[in-house]
């Protein structure tokens, strides 16, 4: 995986509406792996900080989310160039 991949996973792992399942979708690793990469990564305390936040967070299981919830991100967040 390349640098910039990572950086991405890393970015989609922090990221509160992103569902675990997109990650698996673009880059192959389950919940599972994405902790043991966050876990590898990441400092010790910021790995704390990471897994407090998603655990248990409904918006990163698509089959726990709200299907008022149809997208991962704002949409004026990645703006075309």
């Amino acid at each position: 995986m390349s640098p910039s991949d990572e950086s991405r996973v890393i970015e989609m792992a922090w990221e509160d509406r992103t569902p675990f399942e997109a990650i698996q979708q673009l880059y192959g690793m389950s919940e599972p792996e994405v902790i043991r990469f966050m876990r590898k990564s990441l400092k010790p305390s910021s790995f704390r900080l990471w897994r407090a936040r998603v655990s248990g967070r409904s918006t990163k299981h698509l089959k726990l989310r709200s299907p008022d919830i149809s997208r991962g991100y704002c949409p004026t967040q990645y703006k075309q160039r």
